[in-house]
């Protein structure tokens, strides 16, 4: 029986991917399976996982035909994926050695639905620990009441899917899978679930995933259309906790965290290209239309004045229809 299945996506990170790779070794286990999704790379990597699947204990090398991005190549991992348990690593990051059995462990010791984890951002030779935003560790909890409060950073303001360790009958549930086709923020839509949806979670200590930043080919790092992925992203979120029964008491945090999105986009318009920033800025004017403004009348009324004011002056924008939609 398979115990843990490991969904690592790749797309054209060559120069990366060896570095992953010998860290699942590292962290391999005679029941565990290491599922390499290729996005259809057009480097090197298909010849780095070619070379995987016959070194690497449990490896299982799926290809799709067509890049699809990240949230499908997730999806691909979780339909091949036969552990009792389901993680997920992304193609470019690395591993402590020993971790992966650390995290079985923790789970099992507590016994809840999922697990988050701390983990270490490297950016260049500088490395910081960034910590679940929740303070009690090791402790069963119930998910959707670490959501609140809204002013404040919680456990779904940490959306990394790789930071933590997940029980099958998330998937067996449908909690577990991504929206198809979203290029960005595919994790903000997916954590927002996991907390409002699951029964049991805990917070646990285990420092083990090094999540490279800066990479080129990252779309954090790239300022093109598929970065306006966010807006549906969280159109999902906001159109989801609207059906919850506890709707009045979750919205306002959806709503003032994609106030806070757009807000942060909007002081970055440099880093994309001029097409896409004329976009940004009437798509995000439309979102905010879209949005219960009761809710976002009290989201603004709450945050700092500058920010307050950008996207106040964004909600007075004039909007096409076709962008409105």
């Amino acid at each position: 029986m398979v115990k843990l299945s490991v969904i690592v996506p790749f797309f054209n990170v060559q120069t990366y991917a060896p570095d992953t790779l010998r860290s699942l070794r590292a962290n391999a286990r005679s029941d565990f399976e290491f599922i390499l999704v290729d996005d259809c790379s057009t480097d090197g990597t298909p010849d780095v996982l070619a070379r995987a699947e016959r070194e690497l204990p449990g490896a299982v090398l799926v290809r799709h035909e067509r890049n699809g991005g990240l949230a499908t190549a997730r999806n691909t991992g979780i339909a091949a994926a036969r552990g009792e348990y389901l993680t997920f690593l992304d193609g470019d990051d690395w591993l402590a050695p020993g971790y992966y059995p650390q995290l079985v462990a923790a789970i099992e010791e507590l016994g809840c639905d999922f697990v988050r984890t701390d983990h270490v951002q490297c950016t260049g030779r500088a490395r910081t620990v960034h910590r679940v935003p929740h303070g009690r560790r090791g402790v069963v909890l119930r998910p959707r009441e670490v959501i609140l409060p809204a002013d404040r950073s919680t456990s779904v303001d940490y959306p990394y899917a790789w930071a933590g360790i997940y029980h099958r009958r998330l998937v067996d549930n449908g909690l577990l899978h991504f929206r198809h086709g979203l290029r960005t923020a595919e994790d903000r839509p997916w954590i927002w679930r996991l907390h409002r949806e699951a029964e049991s979670f805990a917070a646990v200590g285990l420092l083990g995933v090094y999540y490279r930043r800066g990479v080129a080919t990252s779309l954090t790092q790239i300022g093109d259309v598929r970065q306006l992925d966010f807006i549906r992203a969280f159109d999902q979120v906001i159109e989801e906790t609207s059906t919850d029964p506890e709707a009045d008491l979750l919205l306002p945090k959806a709503v003032r965290t994609y106030c806070a999105i757009i807000s942060h986009h909007l002081g970055n318009m440099e880093r994309f290209e001029p097409s896409v920033a004329r976009k940004l800025r009437s798509m995000s004017a439309a979102a905010l239309k879209r949005m219960p403004q009761d809710v976002l009348r009290d989201a603004l009324d709450s945050m700092d004045a500058s920010r307050a004011s950008r996207l106040r002056r964004l909600r007075r924008r004039p909007v096409a229809a076709e962008v409105a939609a």
